[in-house]
Formats: structure tokens, C-alpha cells, sequence
């Protein structure tokens, strides 16, 4: 591939997607006056990889590791990329969760170079201005934040960009999405963090978080223009607030091809873990009694998507819903229950179904609603570290011989549980993924690896889908389509005794899967721009990118 410039010199080094630092040729050095200003060893790429490797290693914290690798990102993105995809399970970790949280949580104190776009509510009438720089012409994905809910970290401000640059990151190592493809924007609509506000570091505004509809106006705003620059874009919504989260997807979701990777994304993934511990178990879906612990977006999109492939699978919606019961802030959704938010209502239990319960009055904890209801399945969604306590895990236990227990929350610091405390309670009989990366465990003298229910198993592929085929919307059927390739792949189909998940550094060719999956639903569907004159498999192969270095071209300038 050869690509055309009129950069030379520093220009050119400054530019992270065509810099080689010390790859380039001596012919090139010479073509765009280079000499001088690079060391005089020509190296290459694998030697580079080998390079940048030894010293991320030799870092003492996982955040010195962050910053370093986004600084190499801002500096030379083709390495970056073959760093990231040449080592996915050693680096997911350092660039996604759980590092990204930290990474957010300090994103002012390592800010150097601009990427992406802080689009603050005081430039709320200059979006056409500012998306209209040439540099945005490729554009084809945006991954948006307004940094209220950053993993269980809560509301960071301006410093939700790093969760959109970091997903971003994935849709390119993960899926093979040219990274010119892609938008990171955060929404910097204020904050309500005292400390990051306090912070004279802080590079956001400086204001309480806009709410209500002035906030509503702001966002129109941000869709109508990003409509009107890209008319095909694909537009992700990420940590958004609970309430933001699911009305923004529903008002948006028929306006432009769009999709929210808290509510679906996870659901896909806990959907096919589920489905995963099913063939250790050999259980049937339509046959279990689950457990929520959390039913924000997460949650809900967890278990709306299961009660879709219930109902799939030959049952009634009202039946398959009656297998959930779901505990908010103040206990079991049960009616009378205060608090209750509109989209939570479909899992509101009927007094009648607690009337013999021996619960006194008041909340109906986690504890209680484990003991009744014995369940098969327990999902934690809440964000509340060590929620699922050694009594609730045995009570569990008592009445399951493998009882499935998914603490999803992250970063780790929020898992409900450690998957250590798990298998040790259950006697190693717990079947467990977790929401952050956890080491392996020991149980009986033998080493259990533990799979993190990611998202980057689903929305690099989702991302990568999509854009093969041009779909103009993004719809449940792709979803579930996802969930169905996904759960396909889990090693416990031909194994019972293996993985629930793929390993991750299998995630390219996971990605290929869950993308052709859902290029095949958009067709069907007739929501592909791209015609039938072409397998789907060949048009996927043909987008995905591959970190190597370019061949440049000088454009003489008049």
C-alpha cells in the first residue's frame, strides 16, 4: 500500500500513523529530508516490537505501563498496533479494562498530544466547524462518552476520553478497523466530581455536569451534526449514566446505525458464557433460575438478551421472565418497592411471589432472595465489591452441584467476588468468568485459568461486521447473532473440561466470526449497502487492516 504526502521532516515524525521512527529507509530518509533527525540505524518493525516490549516490561505499575503505550500510540500507531496484536493477552489488560479505569481516573496528569475530540458544552454551536477539518474525511467509526460512568468509577469528566480511545484501540487490534477509521469523542458536558474539579490539573470544563434539557439539547445537537459530516457512520455509546445510557439508545437507534456496548455488548458476552457453562452443566437455558444482583444497563441488556434466546428456544416472553428475579439498590424488585426505575419495571416480582418467603419486613437483600429462590445462575452487575459473601456463595452452593457464578462488575476493585473465594467456597465446583482479568487459581493443587467476560470478544467484531457490509442500522437480531457465533467458539463444545471463552489471544479470529455472523444478519435483514455480488467472508477479509509499515510517496508541493 502505498501512501501519498507533501510531509517531510519533523512534519512527517509528528504524524503517529505515518511515523517509522528509525524504519524508515535510508531512501526514504533522503526523499523527506530525514537525515539528521533519526538515529543512523535503520531498523525494522519485529526488532522495534522487540524493543518497546523489554522496556514496557521493565515498568513497576501497570499505569506506568498505560502511559507508556498510549504515548507510543500518540507517537507511532503502526508499532503501537503490532505491539498490541503480536502480544493481545499481555496488553489487553494495560489498554483496556482494568487499567483503563486508573487511566481515566489521572487522564489530565498524563495528557500530552490531542487525539480524538473534547467536544465541551460551551462549543455546543460549533460542531459543524469543528468535524469539518479534513482530517476527519475517513471517519467511519465514533466511539462517544460523556464520562459520567466510567466502569464502576463513576463520573470522570474529560478524562472519559481514555475509555474511548481505548475502545477504539480494540476495534483496531481486535477487529482490524483502520485506525484513520476511527473517531474517539467525549462529550465533556462538566462534572459532579468534587476532586476531579478541585484538581488544577483537570484539562475539562470546569462546571457542574449539565443535566435535564439543556443536556438533551447538547446531545441532539452532537447527533444531527455527526449525521450531517458522516452520514454512514457507526456511532458507539460508551459509560454512559444508567438512565442516559438505554433513553439515548432507544431515541437514537432508528436514526443512524448506532449501539450502546454497556447494554448489548455485555449482554452478548455474559449471554455466551452462559451458554458456555451450560455444556459444562448440560443444562438447558429455558430450565434455569437466574439471579441479578444490578439491573442498570448492564444488567438489564444481560438479561433482556437471554430472555430473547428463551423465547427463541420455544418459550413464552412472560415465562422466560419469571425466571429472573432482580435486586436494585434497595433489595428484590418487588412491588411496593420504591425507586423503581421506568425501564426496570418488566422485572418487577408480584408481592404474591414472596408472600411465604420468611423475610420479616423491609429490603430483601441478596442473601434472602439466594436462599428462596435457589438459584441455578448468579449475575453480578452492581459494581459492589464482595457482594456475593462466603454465605451467599455456600447457600448457593447447598442446593446446585455446579452452580454458575458470573461477578461482572469492574475494575477489579468492584468484582462482587474473587473467583479464589468462589472456587474455594464451592469446593472447586463454581463455574465462574469474571468482568476484569483475575489470575489463575489454585484449586486441589491444580491451576484454573479464569476467563474475563470482555467486551472486546464482541464489539471489535459487531464494529467490524458492520462496516464490511455498510449496514445502515444496527439491530437485536445482529446481537443475538453475536451472542449465538460467540458461544460457538467457547472451547467447552468440544471439551467440557475447558474455557468458557476463547483465550484472548485468539480475539482476531474471534472477531472474524462474530463479524461475519452479524454481515450475514444485515444482509438478511436488507440493511446492507453493499450488494450480494460479493461473500460476505471476502469483503471482511478485504477491510481488515494489519499493522505494517507503509510505503510512502513524496507530493511535491507547488
Amino acid at each position: 500500500m502505498v501512501t501519498e504526502t507533501s510531509l517531510t521532516g519533523y512534519a512527517l515524525i509528528n504524524t503517529p500513523l505515518l511515523n517509522k521512527g528509525t524504519a524508515f529507509t535510508q531512501a526514504e530518509r533522503d526523499t523527506f529530508h530525514l537525515n539528521g533527525l533519526l538515529p543512523p540505524h535503520v531498523g525494522d518493525l519485529p526488532t522495534q516490537v522487540e524493543r518497546r516490549l523489554k522496556v514496557l516490561r521493565h515498568f513497576e505499575t501497570d499505569f506506568q505501563r498505560y502511559a507508556y503505550l498510549r504515548d507510543l500510540q500518540d507517537t507511532n500507531e503502526t508499532l503501537f498496533y503490532a505491539l498490541l496484536t503480536q502480544n493481545l493477552e499481555e496488553m489487553l489488560p494495560l489498554v483496556y479494562t482494568p487499567t483503563v479505569g486508573e487511566g481515566c481516573q489521572r487522564f489530565s496528569e498524563i495528557w500530552r498530544k490531542p487525539r480524538g475530540l473534547f467536544l465541551s458544552y460551551p462549543n455546543k454551536d460549533r460542531f459543524d466547524e469543528i468535524f469539518n477539518d479534513p482530517q476527519f474525511d475517513q471517519v467511519r467509526v465514533i466511539v462517544v462518552t460523556d464520562g459520567e460512568r466510567i466502569l464502576g468509577l463513576g463520573d470522570q469528566g474529560a478524562g472519559g476520553m481514555g475509555i474511548s480511545i481505548g475502545k477504539l484501540a480494540l476495534y483496531t487490534a481486535c477487529g482490524g478497523i483502520p485506525p484513520e477509521h476511527t473517531l474517539p469523542i467525549v462529550l465533556d458536558v462538566g462534572t459532579n466530581n468534587q476532586e476531579r474539579l478541585d484538581d488544577p490539573l483537570y484539562v475539562g470544563w470546569r462546571h457542574e455536569r449539565v443535566t435535564g434539557q439543556d443536556y438533551d439539547d447538547f446531545v441532539e445537537a452532537f447527533v444531527q451534526a455527526v449525521s450531517k459530516r458522516w452520514p454512514d457512520i457507526l456511532l458507539q455509546w460508551e459509560d454512559f449514566a444508567g438512565n442516559n445510557a438505554s433513553r439515548l439508545l432507544e431515541r437514537y437507534r432508528d436514526r443512524l446505525c448506532t449501539f450502546n456496548d454497556d447494554i448489548q455488548s455485555t449482554a452478548v458476552v455474559a449471554a455466551a458464557t452462559v451458554l458456555g457453562a451450560l455444556t459444562v452443566t448440560g443444562g438447558r437455558l429455558v430450565d434455569q433460575r437466574f439471579v441479578m444482583l444490578g439491573l442498570g444497563s448492564a444488567g438489564r441488556g444481560i438479561a433482556e438478551l437471554l430472555i430473547e434466546i428463551m423465547v427463541e428456544d420455544g418459550m413464552e416472553e412472560a415465562d422466560a421472565r419469571r425466571c429472573f428475579y432482580a435486586l436494585g439498590r434497595k433489595g428484590l424488585l418487588v412491588e411496593g418497592t420504591e425507586g423503581i426505575h421506568d425501564d426496570q419495571k418488566a422485572f418487577i416480582r408480584p408481592r404474591r411471589d414472596v408472600a411465604e418467603w420468611d423475610i420479616g419486613t423491609g429490603e430483601i437483600g441478596l442473601a434472602a432472595v439466594v436462599r428462596h429462590v435457589q438459584p441455578t445462575i448468579l449475575i453480578g452487575t452492581a459494581g459492589l465489591a464482595g457482594a456475593f459473601t462466603e454465605e451467599v456463595v455456600r447457600e448457593m452452593a447447598s442446593h446446585v452441584d455446579r452452580p454458575i457464578i458470573l461477578p461482572l462488575s469492574n475494575p477489579t476493585s468492584k468484582s462482587e467476588a474473587t473467583p479464589q473465594h468462589l472456587l474455594d467456597w464451592t469446593d472447586g465446583r463454581a463455574i465462574t468468568g469474571t468482568g476484569s482479568p483475575f489470575k489463575p487459581v489454585e484449586v486441589n493443587g491444580k491451576k484454573v485459568p479464569i476467563d474475563q467476560t470482555n467486551n472486546s470478544y464482541v464489539f471489535p467484531g459487531m464494529g467490524l461486521g458492520i462496516l464490511a457490509v455498510r449496514a445502515r442500522r444496527v439491530t437485536d437480531t445482529m446481537f443475538m447473532a453475536a451472542a449465538m457465533a460467540l458461544a460457538g467458539m467457547s472451547p467447552t463444545v468440544s471439551d467440557k473440561a475447558g474455557r468458557l471463552l476463547p483465550p484472548l489471544e485468539d480475539l482476531r479470529k474471534v472477531s472474524l466470526a462474530v463479524a461475519e455472523a452479524v454481515a450475514e444478519t444485515a444482509r438478511e435483514e436488507g440493511l446492507a449497502e453493499v450488494g450480494d455480488d460479493k461473500p460476505v467472508a471476502a469483503l471482511i477479509r478485504d477491510y481488515v487492516w494489519t499493522p505494517a509499515y507503509r510505503d510512502l510517496k513524496l507530493i511535491r508541493q507547488p
